[in-house]
């Protein structure tokens, strides 16, 4: 009897697991941006619609608006340069860039469909335009990268699979935790991908790449010597993204 339950919680969790296979195959698509292939389930309308009804939300959680209205025309400025003169242009995307009065908070993000961030902490520590352009620039990457998208539904499939770990053979806390190492490991290949991705926007728009570096600077000492280990994190170490922020200038630079 109890092999008998055993063989049908396995064949339960198997077609489970099938399902959300088979899923994720069929939401396979390559990004005409990037030329990288994606598992995505949402459209980019969905993307934007989703967005739009984060960002009062989140600008709350910050504090709301910085109230200074010439810092927010620079910030709109420099954003709508990078877009004007990228690919961003030619993306469906409503880019729109935000200024949060947070003055502790070291921080920039990007929510779908172009929705875009800095805190006044981290606009504050900046030394030029250049490197506003290298936080912003990067931003948009992640927008156009479909970042979140991928993560949505990447993370549905792995809660899929740990669900039919749990049913059919009781390893979805193993098959979990597969996961989350996974979306760590690709949660830090997002960000390799938009410091690359800003590093040709800065370019395009005439501004000075090399200042992305100086970015990473402030954001290396902002964490301190007690920065979570690149293991446990989404973000890759500083010093890691400065070397591929390097290559990607020598590599844009010379085409």
């Amino acid at each position: 009897m109890r092999s008998r339950n055993f063989k049908l919680r396995l064949l339960i969790g198997v077609a489970i697991a099938l399902f959300f296979v088979v899923k994720r195959c069929s939401q396979q698509e390559v990004n005409p941006y990037t030329g990288r292939t994606q598992t995505i389930s949402m459209s980019a309308d969905k993307e934007i619609a989703i967005g739009l009804q984060s960002a009062p939300q989140m600008a709350q959680q910050y504090g709301g608006l910085h109230p200074n209205n010439q810092f927010q025309a620079l910030v709109d400025n420099v954003g709508n340069k990078l877009v004007n003169n990228s690919i961003a242009k030619k993306t469906p995307y409503q880019y729109e860039f935000h200024l949060l009065n947070d003055q502790n908070t070291i921080n920039a993000f990007a929510l779908p469909g172009g929705q875009i961030f800095i805190t006044y902490a981290l606009f504050s520590k900046l030394e030029n335009e250049d490197q506003l352009a290298g936080v912003l620039g990067h931003e948009i990457g992640h927008v156009l990268g479909r970042h979140s998208a991928e993560r949505i539904a990447e993370t549905e499939y792995w809660q899929g699979l740990a669900t039919a770990g749990s049913v059919g053979a009781d390893i979805g806390d193993m098959v979990g935790s597969i996961g989350q190492n996974t979306l760590l490991t690709n949660g830090r290949g997002d960000e390799l991908e938009s410091d690359d991705l800003g590093v040709k926007f800065m370019i395009d728009a005439g501004y000075n790449p090399e200042e992305m570096i100086g970015v990473m600077e402030i954001l290396k000492a902002a964490a301190g010597p007690n920065r979570v280990p690149e293991f446990q994190s989404t973000h890759p170490d500083p010093d890691n993204r400065i070397e591929k922020i390097q290559e990607a200038i020598k590599k844009y630079k010379n085409q």
